[in-house]
């Protein structure tokens, strides 16, 4: 049976405590077990990271930024390698994989021009011989708890900036696919990086809690569902730790009577059921306006006829299983419900539960509707809804209501329409005919409302100024004429 270990000191470290099964969701058998780290092992781990930290806050920005560009190259250079443990653990295709990667790789490349983005201020002589300045410092030790759905992603979002400010990383993954980060934290240390700046931490609920109120530790990264996000955000700024949480969404998709139908019907496909749909930016709801929604369902429900569902290594696969059985049955029974709730089930993938694996098929819902669990919850799967309002303002309204406000998109071929929705919707990141608008590196990602806890987006300029705190520093370097006594407050003048 394959061990799935920490990663402490700069090695995969094996430690004997409970186990948990690691799932291959396209066969539902176990691939792996993980061990999860006691209360010992965690201090053992913090006191790691917090000595690495020490060290690495002194390191050279062109010592940072030699490990980072030699992680990126191997990163590059072992491509197929993580695709192959993605797909293994997550379940998502090898093309879907690398795409991940990718993704990830423009966070590190964005961290490189470290020593451009740490630069400070000098404001020379703003009184008579004063001069000020600003800088940067990392915070410290940084705990980054990621997702199962970017086992790579995900972490290479929060960790490359985090390491490029001079900080030490600990990161917890999911433990439905963790080997991955133990792979990361192997290419660093191959990079370069020196032991203790980055570890990974296997665990559960309990190995969070300790974690996010450690004192040792200074700063919290978190990507995952509401509840858990707004969990860790209050539990962690009680404890007087920096946090950002970014929490859960129901992503709606507006198509307007004058959209390109076909492009619209495969942006919905695209962006719905790639990767099972368990993406924090997958579309779960078309929001279809006026006359539209007949033809639209019907492009999208001939284009959902052509998908194949499939292991993820297999070749002509468009997607594959979801992450666990709960999820799949949870999923399937969202869809049941949904027909007793009176909505019209279009397309229903349930007839692929009974595969060995965690498989369901694409599911098409029309008339799903605000009051309905098909559209308040936040199904995490391949299930698209659609809801028909009559006109752009009943759409805005419907958006603006939710209570998440991670990403939505518009169709439209009327430039002043989707100039007002963008400054209309209470929505973090917005799409104009593009239907998963993930900024590229250098800006951030992050919703609004309960998509996101905290006032820090996720990498690029914010994720940086995250990992670091200000410093301001007034000079002045005085002549022996210059002492006075004078206990007015300071004045530059």
């Amino acid at each position: 049976m394959r061990q799935i270990s920490h990663f402490i000191d700069g090695v995969a470290t094996h430690i004997p405590g409970v186990k948990s099964p690691v799932y291959n969701p396209a066969t539902g058998e176990v691939s792996g077990e993980v061990q999860f780290a006691s209360s010992d092992t965690v201090e053992t781990v913090v006191a790691s990271a917090r000595a690495g930290a020490t060290r690495w806050r002194n390191a050279t920005m062109a010592q940072r930024s030699g490990v980072l560009f030699r992680f990126r190259q191997l990163l590059l250079d072992h491509a197929d390698e993580l695709a192959a443990l993605i797909t293994l653990e997550h379940g998502k295709t090898t093309p879907d994989a690398h795409g991940e990667l990718a993704r990830g790789l423009e966070s590190v490349e964005y961290a490189c021009g470290l020593s451009e983005l740490l630069k400070g201020s000098f404001s020379s002589q703003v009184a008579d011989g004063v001069d000020v300045h600003s800088l940067r410092e990392p915070v410290g030790v940084v705990v980054a708890i990621t997702p199962f759905n970017f086992p790579v992603m995900v972490p290479l979002w929060m960790l490359a900036n985090a390491l490029a400010a001079g900080n030490a990383v600990i990161v917890k993954p999911s433990e439905r696919d963790p080997s991955p980060s133990v792979r990361l934290g192997e290419l660093l240390t191959a990079a370069g990086l020196p032991d203790g700046v980055f570890s990974v931490v296997q665990g559960n609920a309990d190995v969070v809690r300790q974690l996010i109120t450690h004192p040792e530790v200074d700063a919290i990264s978190f990507v995952g569902s509401t509840p858990v996000a707004r969990s860790i955000y209050e539990t962690g700024t009680q404890a007087g730790k920096r946090v950002q949480a970014l929490g859960g969404a129901k992503n709606h998709m507006v198509v307007l009577p004058d959209a390109d139908l076909d492009v619209a019907a495969d942006a919905a496909i695209n962006a719905a059921f790639g990767s099972a749909g368990e993406r924090c930016m997958a579309v779960s709801i078309v929001v279809a306006v006026g006359g539209i929604a007949d033809a639209l369902i019907d492009a999208i429900s001939a284009r959902m006829d052509r998908l194949t569902v499939g292991p993820g290594h297999e070749a002509g696969v468009d997607f594959g299983p979801v992450i666990t059985r709960e999820s799949r049955d949870r999923i399937a029974q969202h869809v049941v419900n949904a027909a007793a709730d009176g909505v019209r089930i279009v397309r229903d993938g349930s007839d692929l539960v009974t595969r060995p694996g965690f498989f369901i098929g694409p599911c098409l819902l029309d008339g799903v509707r605000p009051g309905l669990a098909s559209y308040d919850e936040e199904i995490f799967g391949p299930v698209l809804g659609v809801v028909r309002v009559a006109d752009y303002a009943s759409a805005v309204s419907l958006i603006n209501n939710n209570p998440y406000g991670n990403g939505v998109a518009i169709f439209t071929r009327d430039g002043n329409v989707a100039r007002h929705f963008t400054r209309d919707v209470t929505v973090g990141m917005i799409g104009i005919n593009v239907p998963i608008p993930v900024p590229v590196a250098a800006y951030s990602f992050g919703g609004w409302k309960d998509s996101l806890f905290g006032d820090a987006h996720i990498y690029g300029p914010e994720g940086l100024n995250f990992y670091t705190r200000g410093k301001v520093v007034t000079t002045r370097w005085p002549q022996a004429s210059d002492s006075q006594i004078d206990l007015g407050f300071p004045r530059n003048n």
